[in-house]
């Protein structure tokens, strides 16, 4: 009786654990559009977005094929998923482009951008 007990009382402290570590997986939202990283912080896959060579947001490969997100590039409101404007100053995201292990798939379309299920 005192096994189930205390078994039972690590069962109830782990809980709040486990709902706190599933809040912010790691990888793409397809619901939100949205990307969350290894640290847990969460970038639209939309919006401004700056090219850097140090300290990205996200890693980012342009791919012809299996693309997890298409882009299409704007010059003007880049609101809807997929839809991205570059910028010099003030990103809403910085990415990095990478040859190899990236965070994310892009391919640049002209048409029917968004995430892809």
């Amino acid at each position: 009786m005192k096994k189930l007990l205390i078994i039972t009382l690590f069962a109830l402290m782990a809980l709040p654990m486990m709902a706190q570590s599933n809040d912010k997986k790691p990888g793409i939202n397809k619901e939100n559009c949205t990307f969350t990283n290894k640290d847990g912080k969460t970038f639209n896959l939309y919006g401004k977005w700056q090219i850097v060579e140090s300290f990205p947001d996200i890693k980012v490969q342009i791919v012809e094929s299996f693309p997890d997100l298409e882009v299409k590039v704007v010059e003007s409101f880049p609101d809807q998923c997929g839809k991205v404007k570059f910028v010099e100053s003030f990103p809403d995201v910085k990415v990095q482009i990478v040859n190899s292990f990236p965070d994310i798939k892009v391919k640049i379309v002209e048409s029917f951008p968004g995430v892809k299920k």
